[in-house]
């Protein structure tokens, strides 16, 4: 097992050192190499704010639709009252909350059926126009990201946690009462749903405003046994009207170019409508926390069985062709497990009942993670470590953007498992030269950490 002396030390790449590629995927694999490097990111800059839709916003009608929308959009994105809006339910990097949620609301809602964009600060939507005559009952939700706000204080770093954030918005919808989830439709499709221009057109189109990429959907209520028949209707309804021009929009950095770039490589991987998945829905019955992530220490090591439950959540939750999942213990027999699926366990499952655990690799990977994940050391003394792994140095512009968003989805199901088992957790979503496989001795380059989830007992807090 790796050990903190085992940490590759290998030099920074540059966009020569990424494998070409014929397709469109050049952008996406540079991006993400130099997010993977040890290249330390350049100085902060503006993050610019937040789409200004010009249309008078809506309050949303409580108790209205199945689910109510106003109770899932209030238990997932809405930023609580009275706060800044800086720590929401959904986690984000650096607090800097870069997706956008835009409804295409059918029939039956809290609203007059149309396309919104939604406002989590005040908990209002902004009408973009009327909907087509024949969209089911229900709600879609189309997630964009507004690349400016993370590369503003990450950089370089920015490409992969832009993704793993929308993955945790989708967790987060999907927690609070959405009933399907899509990681992987065409951006074009999506953004037509929506009513916005393509990303790589976006500045073309709307001159002065900042360009949204769309990276995923989820459905409410009815609209979630249509989704994909609801989704390709609104995408031939025809654009919506714009957000206000904003003069920083023309202000744009080398890094946040080559994001944008790689983001449009993503979502013109996939020309297809997209795979849906069934949420298992849960309505959130408790007021939603200021603050999901708990700061660390997150010390106290899980008991096995409990473990064991988180770490089957975010493996169930992965679509299949999602990255792998196990975590890093301490303690006396320190190792990486991973869930016994063949029933191998190594005497993780509690009185025979539950999912099992199994020893993948022998010794403390703590150290090397804490390394590995920007140097935040107290990694290091962390209770466990949930980490995604996969998305080969060599992954498409669609692996990569499959992979990222699957990890952010299933680790923001896992997080919800972890808090309702008594565990304080915090994400962990930026790792350089983290080949986790060469690490345990796999041939280099195919198996990355894409995302962790550092967990602790509450009583330890």
């Amino acid at each position: 097992m790796s050990t903190t002396n085992d940490v590759p030390t290998s030099d920074v790449p540059s966009p020569h050192d990424v494998p070409s590629s014929t397709t469109t995927d050049q952008a996406a694999r540079t991006s993400l190499a130099m997010a993977r490097s040890g290249a330390v990111p350049g100085p902060e800059t503006p993050a610019g704010r937040a789409a200004v839709w010009t249309s008078p916003a809506q309050p949303l009608t409580v108790g209205a639709g199945r689910p109510d929308l106003d109770h899932v959009l209030r238990h997932s994105l809405a930023a609580p009252e009275g706060t800044n809006g800086r720590l929401r339910p959904a986690p984000s990097a650096g607090a800097l909350h870069p997706v956008n949620a835009h409804l295409l609301m059918g029939p039956g809602g809290p609203l007059p059926a149309g396309r919104y964009a939604y406002d989590p600060l005040t908990h209002r939507a902004h009408p973009r126009g009327a909907a087509p005559g024949d969209v089911p009952d229900g709600t879609l939700v189309v997630l964009t990201v507004h690349a400016r706000r993370t590369v503003s204080h990450y950089g370089h770093r920015a490409l992969p946690l832009l993704l793993l954030d929308a993955g945790h918005a989708a967790a987060a919808l999907a927690r609070a009462g959405a009933a399907a989830v899509c990681l992987d439709a065409d951006g074009a499709l999506l953004s037509a749903a929506a009513g916005l221009p393509r990303s790589a057109r976006w500045r073309r189109t709307w001159p002065g405003t900042e360009p949204q990429h769309p990276l995923a959907a989820v459905a409410l209520g009815p609209a979630a046994d249509h989704a994909e028949h609801a989704l390709r209707r609104w995408a031939a309804w025809g654009p919506g009207p714009p957000p206000r021009p904003e003069p920083a929009a023309g202000r744009v950095s080398p890094v946040l170019a080559q994001t944008w770039r790689a983001l449009d490589d993503m979502t013109s991987a996939a020309a297809r409508p997209g795979e849906w998945t069934p949420t298992r829905a849960h309505l959130a019955t408790q007021p939603p926390p200021s603050r999901r992530s708990a700061p660390p220490p997150l010390r106290g090591a899980p008991a096995p069985e409990v473990l064991a439950r988180v770490l089957a959540r975010a493996a169930d939750a992965s679509p299949p062709g999602g990255p792998k999942w196990c975590a890093a213990v301490g303690g006396p027999r320190p190792a990486l497990l991973e869930l016994a699926r063949d029933g191998a366990a190594d005497g993780a499952r509690e009185h025979g009942r539950g999912p099992a655990l199994r020893r993948l690799a022998s010794g403390d990977a703590r150290p090397t993670l804490a390394v590995w994940a920007a140097g935040q050391a107290w990694i290091a003394d962390a209770g466990a470590v949930l980490l995604a792994y996969g998305c080969p140095e060599a992954a498409d512009a669609g692996r990569v953007r499959r992979e990222h968003l699957a990890a952010g989805y299933a680790a923001g199901l896992a997080q919800y498992a972890a808090t309702e088992l008594g565990l304080a957790s915090r994400p962990v979503g930026s790792w350089q030269q983290a080949d986790l496989g060469a690490a345990l001795g796999a041939p280099p380059g195919r198996d990355w950490i894409v995302h962790g989830l550092a967990m602790g007992r509450d009583d330890h807090q």
